[in-house]
């Protein structure tokens, strides 16, 4: 299939001699990968959240000692304010560690395997499976942009 036909840009097509269960696998590697960004999303949200949570409550400890309930709000500071989530560790450190060594070790493997197999190309599996789902002819079932990307 050249370029200027229907059907997926060449960055999408299967190298030739790539066989199906290839193609399944690292659409499998691909879909695997995925999840980890979505983990890693709700890991920078629980990040942010717990930051937040943590400025609310020096605000409260500020509100208490001003409605003059002193031992309320040294107890709160003491105990609360600036507390690790984990021994040694505020939600920034879990962050690190994880991008360190999960995530971007990961992102490097399946990039790896994508390029030893697939010449690097992504998302074969989707492109052939969105191939298989259109409907020839159909204005919103175009294979990519006009542009041809």
């Amino acid at each position: 299939m050249s370029e200027n036909e229907d059907g997926p840009a060449r960055a999408h097509r299967r190298p030739e001699g790539v066989g199906d269960a290839t193609v399944e696998a690292l659409g499998s590697v691909s879909k695997a990968l995925e999840t980890v960004e979505q983990a890693r999303g709700h890991l920078y949200a629980f990040h942010q959240l717990t930051g937040s949570a943590d400025l609310e409550l020096g605000r409260a400890v500020e509100l208490l000692r001003t409605a003059g309930h002193d031992e309320w709000a040294e107890r709160i500071d003491r105990e609360l304010v600036g507390r690790n989530v984990l021994e040694g560790r505020w939600t920034f450190q879990l962050v690190e560690e994880y991008n360190a060594t999960f995530y971007e070790p990961y992102k490097d493997l399946e990039r790896e395997v994508r390029d030893d197999l697939a010449q690097g190309r992504e998302h074969i599996y989707e492109a052939e499976m969105k191939e298989a789902r259109r409907s020839e002819g159909h204005p919103d079932h175009t294979a990519r942009p006009s542009d041809g990307t």
